[in-house]
């Protein structure tokens, strides 16, 4: 499958025969506005993520940010230029349109979390409102000890509104995700790890991107049906209960346990080699 073209993300999928083979690397590009999300980038994303998701050969994706900062959050010409965008003569056409409009933003982001792939944000410098959204769509998130994250909306008059409202509660403690979205203060790598925000902080952005990199090799080495089923049943567990996800992990297994995949795991365990599994 071809890789899209794209004006404000840059995408890197690594050949079968290198290092870091069956790793994508999905690259926030606006350094010069610390990679603020303007309307493209939205879009962009998520065009991105479903190329991810349908490329067989793409087994783990790595989201970073070019530049200083990760991300600085939504474009604020982006937010100018809503009323234009939704304007209608009959009020409740407008707001429907909004509606509408919030609705299409929230599924951008959640394109990352659709994607089967395991995703893994490495974050340096700036994570800011959208930003913020963005990361706890991920799987895992690692930080450079400069990183900092803000849930920055309420202090433009606004309610959060594509996803870290319900995200974040789930990954800290609901407390602390309150006081960051009623004060909109600034959370440093090290509290930010301490909450568990973040699985680990590295020094550099260097370290840190090796870091991530090493990981993601670790996770491109396991059986892709499996990692995918993985991802698949902590999604799903996450918002059902424990009786529905293990009645759902039986019937997934039901499918798809009995894979050649097993069987290339279990041989290569035997002959103790390294197993190589199909896309």
């Amino acid at each position: 499958m071809t890789i899209p073209e794209l004006n404000t993300i840059e995408i890197v999928l690594h050949g079968p025969e290198t290092h870091d083979a069956h790793i994508a690397e999905i690259r926030l590009s606006r350094p010069d506005r610390s990679n603020a999300m303007n309307d493209a980038m939205w879009h962009e994303l998520r065009k991105a993520f479903q190329w991810a998701d349908a490329e067989s050969e793409v087994r783990v994706v790595m989201l970073t940010g070019a530049g200083r900062n990760f991300c600085s959050g939504i474009d604020l010409s982006l937010l100018a230029n809503v009323q234009a965008v939704v304007d209608h003569a009959d009020p409740a056409r407008s707001h429907e349109r909004l509606r509408r409009l919030i609705l299409d933003m929230q599924d951008c982001l959640t394109s990352v979390e659709r994607c089967r792939k395991p995703v893994i944000a490495a974050i340096q410098g700036a994570c800011i409102g959208a930003g913020v959204d963005l990361v706890t769509c991920c799987d895992m998130r690692y930080g450079a000890a400069d990183a900092q994250f803000s849930v920055r909306e309420i202090d433009v008059g606004m309610v959060a509104d594509v996803g870290t409202l319900q995200r974040l509660p789930r990954l800290v403690p609901d407390g602390v995700a309150r006081e960051l979205a009623f004060s909109g203060r600034t959370l440093d790598a090290g509290e930010a790890q301490e909450i568990g925000l973040v699985n680990r902080v590295f020094e550099t952005h260097e370290a840190l991107h090796e870091g991530v990199r090493k990981i993601a090799r670790s996770i491109a080495g396991k059986s892709p049906l499996a990692i995918r089923g993985t991802k698949e049943m902590l999604n799903y567990g996450r918002d059902h209960s424990v009786a529905d996800g293990l009645n759902y992990v039986a019937t997934w297994n039901a499918a798809m346990m009995m894979s050649a995949d097993l069987s290339e795991a279990m041989g290569a365990q035997r002959e103790k080699r390294v197993p190589k599994f199909g896309d």
